[in-house]
């Protein structure tokens, strides 16, 4: 039987898939999620749609799936068409607010109970919300007024809501992610990241709430799960916990506090990850239908977009040698090779492709398009930044500084001078480098596009939706719900299934 997992913070559901696609024995799972929770509607969406896949066994998810992808059915009749299915999706993804009105601890711990049954293996996996422990976040508050607001911050809380069921539930195992920023983070001088190791190792002690018998010493090892610097085994420094993404197969170079916590009557050692080749940027999306970017704030067509990018070939700078001239000599070549009838790709395109890497992994054969490839506007003048953006990374090997940028090119922000001058986010257009692992895909991603310019200078443009849904490992058939800023918000929030899977692998051995 599949060992049961609680998944909290579920968000598109990332972690849950990857525990959820690991086999034991021929196409049994080794896990099966029985209750995720999320408080995002439309991330909440997302997940019950795959909650709905997973009631069918592995590579069996029934043709009118694939309709509903395409567009040929409604959400509502493909449910209709499988109501056990759907009523037993909408009981696994549970839209909630972890200690809000929407689920009470009664409720919660009621709803936990009912779906972990008798079982006495069973995984907790998850991770806080972290928006306000990331560094940029917490610069933007800290002193002052700000001070007040960083420590009325709710978010800093919903930890606790995680250790509390931890206290009161008592799980064999428990996964936790968070970012590498709560490391430095401290609120009156106390770093955030050690208190909650002291508490998750301690749980009982941190929630005087929590059912006790007597003589109760409920307890945690909190393990990494790569090698550590630590000298003496069982010492573990907190930079010990970060993972990074790129070092085991992952493109895209993601750092991340992982803490896998063993409660302390289970004697076995976790193995550690196994390192694996980089995959980078292209090997995953490269031979993705080519699209061009939308233009934004005006008219648009193929024709329009295609002027609008020619209109650079007559750019004084170029013209007058204001930029080297082998950069200079690429943008003139590139040009020319612009076409003039791209499209901006859709919700769903017809015609299967197979990247270069992990092809079995994001591949359905039954999948006979491609989902959330839809390409976003830009105005007139980002199209000429992205195409030297992506001319110049060809060929220096490197994104370029806001400095190497032609002035005619640099915003108008009030800040771009003293980025120029202080070096400050003066990174704010970013190349995705073709032969690399990407840099960390965060949910910002769904505000503009100037952190994830696509390589190929003649797409001018962003990252659609699946191109950072790849750099996140999640499956070509994975679909993501709500417009194209709620999908890309939910892949930056997500953590890479590929590599949620191979912590799997680790915490099933273990309970072995």
């Amino acid at each position: 039987m599949p060992v049961p997992v609680i998944d909290l913070f579920a968000g598109p559901g990332g972690l849950g898939e990857g525990f959820s696609s690991l086999m034991c024995r021929g196409s049994e799972r080794s896990f099966k999620i029985k209750l995720s929770i999320e408080m995002n509607e439309e991330a909440h969406r997302t997940l019950e749609l795959r909650a709905f896949v997973r009631e069918f066994p592995p590579g069996k998810a029934p043709a009118e799936y694939y309709d509903y992808l395409s567009g040929k059915l409604t959400r509502e009749e493909l449910f209709a068409k499988y109501p056990a299915q759907a009523a037993s999706a909408a009981k696994e993804a549970w839209c909630a607010e972890l200690g809000g009105a929407s689920a009470p601890e009664d409720v919660l711990d009621r709803r936990i109970k009912e779906a972990l049954g008798k079982a006495a293996n069973w995984v907790l996996i998850g991770g806080p919300p972290c928006q306000a422990y990331s560094l940029v976040g917490r610069s933007r508050v800290i002193g002052g007024e700000g001070q007040a607001k960083y420590d009325a911050d709710p978010r800093h809380h919903l930890y606790k809501h995680y250790l509390r069921i931890i206290a009161e539930h008592r799980p064999p195992v428990f996964v936790m992610e968070n970012v590498k920023g709560l490391l430095s983070a401290k609120v009156k001088e106390e770093r955030i990241f050690d208190r909650i190791l002291d508490d998750l190792r301690h749980p009982l002690a941190a929630v005087p709430s929590a059912s006790r018998s007597k003589n109760d010493g409920l307890e945690y090892r909190l393990m990494p799960l790569v090698p550590t610097s630590g000298e003496l085994e069982g010492f573990y420094e907190p930079e010990d916990f970060i993972l990074r993404s790129e070092q085991f197969g992952i493109p895209q170079a993601r750092h991340r506090l992982i803490i896998l916590g063993i409660r302390s009557d289970i004697a076995a050692q976790p193995d550690l990850l196994t390192t694996l080749p980089e995959a980078s940027v292209e090997s995953v999306i490269g031979e993705l239908p080519h699209l061009r970017s939308g233009l934004s704030k005006e008219d648009d067509s193929p024709q329009a977009w295609w002027k609008a990018v020619q209109e650079l070939g007559d750019a004084d700078w170029l013209q007058n040698n204001g930029i080297s001239s082998d950069v200079r000599e690429a943008v003139i070549s590139e040009l020319k090779n612009v076409g003039s009838k791209l499209d901006r790709g859709g919700k769903y395109i017809k015609g299967a492709t197979k990247p270069k890497r992990h092809a079995d992994w994001y591949c359905d054969p039954k999948l006979t398009g491609i989902c959330n490839h839809e390409t976003r506007g830009h105005i007139r003048k980002d199209l000429h930044r992205y195409l030297f953006a992506a001319v110049f990374a060809k060929i220096k090997g490197r994104s370029p500084l806001l400095e190497d940028l032609p002035k005619m090119l640099l915003p108008k922000h009030k800040n771009v001078q003293a980025a120029l001058k202080e070096t400050k986010f003066n990174d704010r257009f970013r190349v995705q480098l073709a032969g690399r692992p990407s840099t960390t895909v965060v949910s910002h991603i769904s505000k503009d596009g100037h952190y994830y310019i696509h390589y190929d200078p003649t797409q001018c443009r962003s990252l659609t939706v699946r191109e950072a849904a790849r750099l996140q490992t999640f499956p070509d058939n994975y679909f993501f719900e709500g417009n194209r800023t709620q999908q890309y918000h939910q892949v930056g929030n997500a953590v890479p299934p590929l590599l949620a899977k191979q912590i799997a692998k680790i915490v099933a051995d273990l309970l072995k």
